[in-house]
């Protein structure tokens, strides 16, 4: 047993990352809000809570009976790096690696190998950045490895942990001298900020305690009026753009660097350690941000935003020539966790944890006032009832659409395309495609004798649904999980969507995942902790 304060083994951690994501998700609007570098879009804090939960859900996955530092820190890595989201989840998933390269092999984590950790996560981050600026999330980081080191003769966890917190928490307060945007705005980096929450949360793991810290200065008497988060930038840079590359090597991956540095800012090129690397950078032609990575090897996950459109979208302008008003998505969801996937990806949800009625759906449209809404059922009522809840809420203020969805895989793979920069029939039918195109099943136990389109089935069989069929009959729930991944993938797929129900036996999504890996080397496996009562395992493949 390990004495409070000497070391932490792979049980803290995992205390630790589901610490942070609840910290994280507390605070998020308010990290949101003092996003103004690099650029002021106003998701630092979305974007760090939706890595973090790439990086838990991979540890679920990959590591659910892990207990050691070594593998738990790298599953985390891993999750991080596939599931980065915007410049500070890339810097997060970075951080993430250097301290899965310096805790390979450990069992435990001491004093000295934290300082050591935090150390070497700092100098990846900065190696991985182009031009790393003073006042961001990565001199916040480098503080507190410096305060960390300097804390490392003391032989003490908790001392060497709350050394580097505060230290971080210093370099978060002088964030706002060290920025002239930052000044400008009166806050402090809001990297810097979510980065101080993270290691907080790793004090309050090994202490028991969350330290007492003076509220941070998140404005500044005096300081110029700015509304932050608006996503309006001067410095000619228009598009966000980030993919992966795969089938390169270091001297190739050195050329785009320098080609990326050319064609803009905010340049981030990191390494898996597995062969492949995540290319993030801000520009103004984004095709030749493209191009340039098809030069360096095999590209997937493109990913291309518009600063301007997200600006217009977050301040209710809508773009000249795609008609007037605001455009919302609102998505029918059950489960906690199924909740916040729709919320962070920008849906306002209405939930079906029980069952939904008409009036419900048609209240939730009408709270939001928009003048367009775009509704993704995911299957909670039939067709004809949606059809009646749309001729109530349309009139001369309002447009309804309801997208094909009729499950919540669907939706989320529908809402992954939502662009609110198309025009509304553009972006309905993009959305609808993406819904069409993904096969989905669900995982049950049978509650009463019945006939289905392969047999008759007893109370307690579990069932393998293809869409609304029965397709599998069997007595124990991973064999037809298995034989329904086999059936589903039969036509083929490149990725598989899991979302986990609140009543799944605990190792059911991680044994469905060994046995994709195993069957199917080639398909890659998201899982995610839904919530919903209605199926034990609900999975989408595109």
């Amino acid at each position: 047993m390990l004495e409070v304060g000497e070391a932490v083994d792979g049980t803290a951690l995992r205390r630790w990352v589901d610490l942070g994501l609840r910290v994280l998700a507390e605070r998020r609007d308010e990290i949101n809000s003092l996003n103004v570098f690099p650029v002021p879009d106003g998701d630092t804090g979305t974007n760090l809570l939706v890595t973090l939960r790439s990086a838990a859900a991979e540890l679920d996955t990959s590591a659910a009976d892990a207990d050691d530092v070594a593998t738990i820190v790298g599953a985390l890595a891993r999750g991080a790096f596939h599931g980065a989201r915007g410049n500070s989840g890339v810097i997060l998933a970075q951080m993430l690696r250097g301290l899965a390269d310096a805790l390979d092999g450990a069992v435990v984590v001491d004093a000295t190998e934290l300082g050591r950790a935090l150390c070497h996560a700092a100098d990846l981050v900065t190696g991985a950045l182009s031009c790393p600026a003073e006042g961001t999330i990565v001199s916040v980081l480098h503080a507190a490895a410096d305060g960390a080191h300097a804390a490392g003769g003391s032989g003490s966890l908790v001392t060497v942990a709350t050394a580097a917190a505060d230290a971080a928490a210093e370099a978060v307060q002088r964030t706002t001298a060290q920025l002239d945007v930052l000044a400008e705005a009166g806050v402090v980096d809001a990297g810097g900020l979510g980065l101080l929450l993270l290691l907080d949360a790793f004090v309050e793991t090994v202490s028991g305690r969350r330290p007492d810290r003076a509220p941070i200065a998140t404005s500044r008497p005096g300081a110029p009026a700015r509304h932050v988060g608006h996503g309006l930038r001067d410095d000619g840079q228009d598009f966000e753009v980030m993919y992966f590359v795969e089938d390169s090597d270091t001297t190739r991956m050195d050329v785009l660097r320098t080609r990326l540095d050319a064609l803009g800012d905010s340049v981030a090129v990191v390494g898996d350690g597995a062969g492949t690397w995540s290319v993030h950078v801000h520009c103004c032609d984004a095709g030749a941000a493209v191009e340039a990575g098809l030069e360096a090897g095999r590209l997937h996950q493109v990913t291309v935003t518009c600063f301007a459109l997200e600006a217009q979208q977050r301040i209710g302008v809508h773009p000249v020539g795609s008609g007037a008003g605001t455009r919302s998505v609102l998505a029918v969801v059950a489960g906690d966790g199924a909740a916040e996937l729709f919320e962070a990806e920008g849906a306002a949800i209405v939930r079906a944890d029980d069952p939904i009625t008409r009036r419900h759906l048609l209240d939730a449209i009408r709270r939001l006032g928009s003048r367009d809404v775009m509704v993704l059922p995911n299957g909670a009522l039939p067709a004809q009832e949606l059809v009646a809840v749309g001729a109530a809420a349309r009139d001369h203020r309002r447009e309804v659409m309801f997208l094909p969805c009729s499950s919540m895989v669907q939706g989320l793979a529908s809402l992954a395309v939502h662009d609110p920069g198309r025009d509304s029939a553009d972006d309905a039918f993009a959305m609808s495609e993406a819904a069409a195109a993904t096969r989905w099943g669900s995982l049950r136990i049978a509650n009463e004798r019945a006939l289905t389109w392969v047999g008759t089935c007893e109370p307690g069989h579990s069932l393998g649904l293809s869409g609304h069929d029965v397709v599998v009959i069997e007595h124990d729930l991973v064999t037809a999980g298995a034989s329904l991944l086999d059936k589903v993938l039969a036509a083929g797929g490149e990725l598989v969507t899991m979302l986990v129900g609140l009543d799944a036996p605990d190792g059911l999504a991680e044994q469905l995942t060994r046995h994709v890996n195993d069957r199917h080397p080639e398909v890659e496996v998201l899982v995610y902790h839904g919530g919903q009562r209605s199926d034990l395992l609900q999975l989408g493949v595109e």
